[in-house]
């Protein structure tokens, strides 16, 4: 089993999930971390695949995790969880998908 593959595969599903509740079943603040949650989740798990086809699971597990993290966080916070708690953990996931692409462009000069 490709573990890369099914995470990137769940987390593309969890971003199309979250993104339609944004758009038929959320308001305001709730309706809008939906939306960009899902929006980058969905990015960075075509990318963990795409860099699992460059042989780059590296950073394809850094698009993976990153980008649970900051839409994890920002789920958490559209249905209720505190803010205070939630709130750091966003630029950690952020964090994650900006490493994971310079580190998927220090693969691409080193070929």
């Amino acid at each position: 089993m490709n573990g890369l593959m099914l995470a990137a595969a769940l987390s593309g599903a969890m971003a199309v999930a979250a993104g339609a509740f944004g758009a038929h079943g959320a308001k305001g603040d709730a309706a809008e971390w939906l939306r960009i949650g899902g929006q980058y989740q969905l990015v960075h798990a075509v990318a963990a695949l795409i860099a699992l086809q460059l042989d780059a699971r590296g950073p394809g597990w850094l698009f993976v995790v990153g980008g649970l993290l900051f839409a994890g966080s920002l789920y958490g916070m559209a249905l209720g969880g505190p803010r205070g708690v939630l709130g750091p953990v966003t630029p950690l996931g952020g964090l994650a998908m900006i490493v994971g692409w310079l580190w998927l462009g220090w693969i691409a000069v080193r070929r």
